[in-house]
């Protein structure tokens, strides 16, 4: 009865969390590719397709200007394909050149580097206005609950302490970035475990640079996730007269929307930056897998949660394809700034060999990114108990 019972808790688990990743991932992946062919139409390229999913196809429809719009059975994301391309990556098409696809004027790879490059980086763009939209509409919405960023406790024997904090300290700046709440000040901080950080404080009316380190600790979210922030010992009193709820008004939230999308890409690039000189754990760094436990998890709390949760996805998705990868959008801007600066594009030969090493990275990449899922979801435990 206990293996029926895991294996039907398990199951559960796993719809749980499978409708609501596809739900954000399908209005991520949407746009993307909604981004790509929006301005592939004022180009004047022909798109032949515009699939959500890869694969088979499911269902889909032909609109009026010959698109071939379709659902496909693999939900891990989606494309445009022009007219021109060989493939879904859009590599340009083997053939001589002579054909009437090859000298149309809606092929893709016949309309000058500009274009191409305006039709590449709107995909990208399309991320990052929706997650700004979405940003500035739960700040409309919902607002926010905002506490004065002051000091009202020091924990002993704290980051904060050996810094020289005290309490009534009001938090003004940390590392040149503007604190405006304290969760502004908990953010930074709680990225920035083992980073030494400035931070200016104002106390008794005049402006005080401490320098702190925040401590690396491990804790335990409500559905049980084990996460390493840092940590600087500051106490804020939850019945404080200084707590408010605002909601702003549409302008305001719009330059809010820009500002929460710009912190997620400045803290992805931090995040990256220490990986790579071994200071960031690398099991924090999660795939599709770890995406959908996220997305079940976030949809118990609420549909607020679960769209805020698509808009960092969107940023995520976007900065990811940005990067100078083939096979990404970023790698074809670079082939592109290359034929832009040069006069000419890079041969055959050597953007066939760099779509292949694009390719193996991003599959390294998938896979290991895909062996953290399985260790944190502990899917291996799970087999072994199955087996012994």
């Amino acid at each position: 009865m206990e293996f029926v019972s895991e294996i039907s808790g398990w199951g559960g688990s796993f719809f749980g969390y499978v409708i609501p990743f596809l739900f954000v991932l399908t209005i991520v992946v949407f746009f993307h590719e909604l981004g790509h062919f929006a301005v592939a139409r004022w180009a004047g390229v022909t798109v032949e397709t515009f699939s959500i999913g890869f694969g088979r196809e499911i269902f889909g429809w032909i609109d009026a200007k010959g698109t071939r719009w379709k659902v496909s059975w693999i939900p891990l994301g989606g494309y445009v394909k022009f007219l021109g391309d060989d493939n879904a990556a859009s590599m340009p098409s083997r053939r001589d050149g002579t054909s009437e696809k090859d000298l149309a004027p809606g092929n893709f790879h016949n309309k000058n580097v500009w274009q191409r490059m305006a039709v590449v980086a709107a995909g990208p763009v399309a991320n990052f206005i929706l997650a700004i939209v979405i940003f500035a509409s739960l700040f409309v919405v919902l607002g926010e609950t905002v506490a004065e960023p002051m000091v009202d406790e020091v924990r002993a024997e704290s980051a904060a302490e050996r810094a020289g904090f005290q309490a009534g300290d009001r938090v003004l700046e940390i590392d040149g970035t503007y604190i405006d709440s304290f969760g502004d000040m908990q953010r930074l901080v709680m990225s920035s475990a083992g980073q030494n950080l400035n931070i200016v404080v104002e106390r008794d009316g005049a402006a005080l640079t401490l320098s702190a380190t925040p401590e690396t600790q491990e804790i335990t979210d409500r559905f049980g996730n084990v996460h390493q922030i840092g940590l600087l010992g500051i106490g804020r009193n939850a019945d404080s007269q200084a707590v408010r709820h605002v909601r702003y008004d549409p302008l305001t939230a719009l330059g809010m929307g820009v500002g929460e999308t710009w912190f997620i890409i400045s803290q992805t690039f931090s995040y990256l930056g220490s990986m790579i000189a071994g200071q960031a754990d690398t099991t924090q760094l999660g795939g599709p897998l770890r995406i959908a436990q996220v997305s079940g998890q976030v949809a118990t709390i609420g549909f607020s949660a679960l769209i805020h949760l698509a808009a960092v996805l969107s940023v995520s998705i976007g900065l990811i394809n940005l990067f100078p990868v083939p096979m990404l959008d970023g790698g074809h801007l670079l082939f592109y700034s290359y034929e832009a600066a040069r006069g000419k594009p890079l041969g055959e030969e050597v953007q066939e060999y760099g779509f292949r090493i694009g390719l193996a990275l991003v599959m390294m990449l998938m896979i290991f990114a895909t062996w953290n899922d399985l260790v944190h979801l502990r899917v291996f435990e799970f087999l072994s108990t199955l087996l012994s």
